[in-house]
């Protein structure tokens, strides 16, 4: 056995027995030597208990060298709330406390205060694993007014990945400017474009004129204007009434001009014999040109499009023209069968699947939803349909995802229903919407019936492509114009398959995979799922092959959407 696991097991072992122990002592009354008040509420402890977990206590308790303090058999605190010190003594002692979203700010407040760092610590940890959109700015704030750097990293990186979702909220009008240029200063920064950085630091300049007008020039150095397009920077930049009235913020605004010139300020010079002059091989170099010049990427400048393909091993992204895959996450609790849907908000859902719960003798049936947080490769569970459905589609339409007709897993029946889910409200329930009862507009019919098809919108158009009629597999394509309200021709795919995946991506249509009838060996003609690529060249009006077989294909949706590539490992 491992000489360390076996170190690891008497630790735990001794550990919890000396744990038991001491919780003993206290239930029994044994031994306690002090007593800490607070208002009219005592709590008997023992004093070498709060002073090994606690240097205020041990400071309380005992002198330097180790004798003890007299007078300190009843310790009085002020401004405590008994119910949380009671918490933490009981926590002490059994290695055991009820955290909650209510409880945990004051009980990390406490634990800061009397400096028990074993507390303190586990209140982190919660806080890190509950950090939301709609907590993280108070806990960034709670990280810094506590000198938790752990904590306050972990929110600032929070904010600072999900930045665009974040900068037009309240709570982020409200920072602080120490706050502010501690998001947006760092390379970190999720965002495509340097642009938003401008208008989010001019909207908090805003939100209180007159006070952080005198803080602009510092915000400036977190903005790297040489990343904006020069177009932009006369446009919005230098017409800006509030830039154009500071004389200060017209010197820097000359600088940049300058600096989209390619003239450059020169480097200061370093005198002789100062400190850093001499440089150890590796170090870091930091810039000689203020922070407005900084022209290094953002983190999120490294996004691209990509062709997502999602089935029940792995969600991998495909760069199809740089040819390149990414893991983008581990996806074996998303059953086969599933749809997919990337949102205008560049969300990924998976939706349905054919999954059998064999724990549940009640409901075996299920019908699953889940989100993909792109930031931590992890899927979210979100409320499952209230009854379980297979062959069906989703669509979106504002806040709303609509999943459209299908089959009933229970019954085997065909549906007509539409179940519709609030994304923004997440009220954690579905309710039904009845066409019967509602109006639909009726759009011409197909010029061919078919089902199994695969469809996306491309350039304004509806483009279906392949499918499956009561002759077989078909090649036909066609395409509906908004414009005309009609149906046209569209060219016709290479092969009689189903189930084809058409993805619009950057512009560009392509098709993944699918089912076309092979002959195998046998000379047997059968149908089986094919995982090529083909990409349509609008310039040619015709269907030209990339790729004969993409592996990460087989059995998956596809979807659009877009991705940082520098956060994801390639395969």
């Amino acid at each position: 056995m491992d000489p360390n696991a076996i170190k690891e097991e008497l630790r735990l072992f001794q550990s919890t027995l000396l744990q038991d122990g001491l919780k003993e002592l206290l239930n029994e009354n044994k031994f306690v030597d002090c007593t800490l008040k607070v208002g009219d509420r005592s709590f008997p402890c023992h004093r070498l208990i709060m002073a090994a977990c606690s240097p205020y206590f041990r400071e309380i308790f005992f002198t330097e060298d180790g004798k003890e303090v007299e007078g300190t058999k009843q310790v009085v605190l002020e401004d405590v709330n008994p119910s949380i010190l009671d918490m933490i003594i009981q926590y002490l002692y059994s290695a055991e406390i009820d955290l909650t979203d209510d409880n945990v700010q004051d009980i990390i407040a406490v634990a800061n205060r009397f400096q028990i760092p074993s507390v303190f610590t586990v209140c982190v940890n919660y806080l890190q694993k509950k950090l939301s959109l709609g907590n993280c700015m108070a806990i960034f704030r709670m990280g810094l007014v506590l000198s938790c750097p752990r904590l306050a990293v972990a929110a600032r990186n929070y904010i600072a990945d999900r930045f665009e979702l974040l900068y037009k909220e309240e709570e982020f009008l409200k920072l602080a400017a120490h706050e502010l240029f501690a998001i947006i200063g760092g390379d970190s920064l999720n965002v495509e474009k340097e642009e938003l950085v401008f208008e989010a630091v001019m909207a908090w300049v805003r939100h209180d004129r007159d006070k952080r007008i005198k803080v602009l020039k510092d915000a400036f150095n977190c903005i790297r204007f040489r990343l904006l397009p020069e177009k932009y920077f006369k446009d919005k930049v230098e017409t800006d009434e509030i830039i154009k009235a500071d004389p200060e913020l017209q010197k820097t605004i000359q600088i940049i001009r300058d600096a989209f010139k390619g003239k450059l300020p020169e480097k200061p010079k370093q005198k002789e014999g100062e400190q850093g002059s001499d440089k150890e091989e590796g170090e870091e170099e930091e810039s000689p040109f203020p922070g407005f010049l900084n022209d290094n990427p953002r983190h999120g400048m490294y996004a691209r499009d990509f062709i997502m393909m999602i089935n029940d091993t792995a969600a991998v992204a495909y760069d199809v023209n740089e040819n390149e895959c990414f893991l983008v996450a581990m996806s074996d609790q998303v059953p086969r069968n599933h749809v997919s849907l990337a949102t205008q908000k560049n969300q990924l859902y998976i939706i349905g699947g054919l999954f059998v719960d064999e724990d549940n003798k009640d409901v075996p049936l299920q019908c699953y939803v889940y989100l993909l947080d792109p930031f931590t490769s992890n899927w979210l569970a979100l409320p499952p349909m209230p009854s379980p459905r297979c062959l069906f589609n989703i669509g979106e339409t504002g806040n709303l995802l609509f999943v459209v007709a299908g089959k009933d897993l229970q019954t085997n029946e065909s549906l007509d229903s539409v179940m519709c889910y609030d994304v923004d409200k997440a009220l954690n329930k579905m309710f039904s919407y009845n066409h019967k009862q509602s109006e639909w507009r009726e759009l011409p019919a197909m010029k061919m019936p078919r089902a199994m098809f695969g469809a996306v919108i491309h350039n304004g158009k509806i483009i279906v492509a392949g499918g499956v009629n009561e002759e077989g597999l078909i090649a036909m394509c066609e395409a509906f114009d908004f414009a005309t309200n009609k149906w046209e021709p569209f060219t016709e795919f290479p092969q009689e398959r189903s189930s084809i995946n058409l993805v619009s991506n950057s512009g560009s249509l392509y098709a993944v995979g699918g089912f076309a009838m092979v002959q195998m060996e046998n000379k047997e003609v059968t149908p089986t799922e094919v995982t090529d690529v083909w990409q349509y060249e609008d310039d040619k009006k015709q269907w030209s092959g990339m790729l004969r077989e993409m592996r990460y294909a087989a059995g998956s949706s596809c979807v659009s959407m877009r991705l940082n590539a520098a956060r994801m490992p390639k395969l």
